[in-house]
C-alpha cells in the first residue's frame, strides 16, 4: 500500500503542476476598465462618428445639388437649343416660300413676254423684221432673267443667313459655355 500511495502523491503532484503551468501560460486578463472610463470612451467614439456622419451628409448634399444644378442646366441649354432649331425651320419655311412665289413671278414674266413675242411675231411683215424683233426679245428675256437670277440668288443667301442665324447664336454660346475648364 505504501506503493499505492506513492503513486496517487505523483499523480497529485503531476496534476497540481500542469494545473499551475496552464495558468502561467494564460495571460491574464486586462483590467476591467472603469465605469467612467467606459462611458467616456463610448461618448467619444458616438462624437466622432457623429462628425463623420454629418460631414458625408454634407459632402454628398453638396455632390446631390451640383448633378441637380448640372441636370437643370443641360435641361434648360437643351430647350434652348430646340427653340433654336425651331425658330431656324420657320424662318427657313417662311423664306422658301417667299422665294418660290418670286421664282413664280419670274417665270410668268418670262412667259407673258415669251407671248407678247409670239404676237409681234405673228404681225411681222418681213423676215429681217422678224429676225430683228427674236433678237430683241432674246436680248431683253436673257437680261431680265440674269437680273431676276441675281436676285433671287442674294434672296436665297439671305435667308440661308437669317435661317442660320439662331443656331449658329446657340453653337456659340454653347462653345462660351462648354468651352472653358472644368474647375472653373
Amino acid at each position: 500500500m505504501a506503493g499505492e500511495a506513492k503513486v496517487a502523491e505523483v499523480k497529485k503532484l503531476t496534476v497540481a503542476e500542469t494545473a499551475t503551468a496552464a495558468a502561467a501560460a494564460t495571460p491574464a486578463p486586462a483590467p476591467a476598465p472603469a465605469p467612467a472610463q467606459a462611458k467616456k470612451l463610448i461618448d467619444e467614439g458616438a462624437t466622432q462618428a457623429r462628425v463623420a456622419m454629418e460631414k458625408g451628409m454634407e459632402q454628398a448634399t453638396k455632390t446631390a445639388e451640383g448633378m441637380f444644378k448640372a441636370a437643370n442646366e443641360a435641361v434648360e441649354f437643351g430647350r434652348g437649343n430646340l427653340e433654336a432649331v425651331a425658330k431656324a425651320a420657320q424662318t427657313w419655311t417662311v423664306g422658301v416660300q417667299d422665294l418660290s412665289r418670286q421664282s413664280f413671278a419670274v417665270m410668268q414674266g418670262l412667259t407673258d413676254q415669251a407671248l407678247e413675242n409670239a404676237k409681234a411675231l405673228a404681225a411681222v411683215k418681213s423676215l429681217k423684221e422678224a429676225a430683228d424683233l427674236q433678237a430683241a426679245f432674246a436680248r431683253s428675256a436673257l437680261e431680265r432673267t440674269v437680273s431676276e437670277t441675281a436676285r433671287l440668288q442674294e434672296a436665297a443667301f439671305r435667308l440661308a443667313e437669317q435661317a442660320a442665324a439662331p443656331l449658329t447664336a446657340r453653337a456659340t454660346l454653347a462653345f462660351e459655355t462648354f468651352g472653358r475648364p472644368i474647375a472653373a
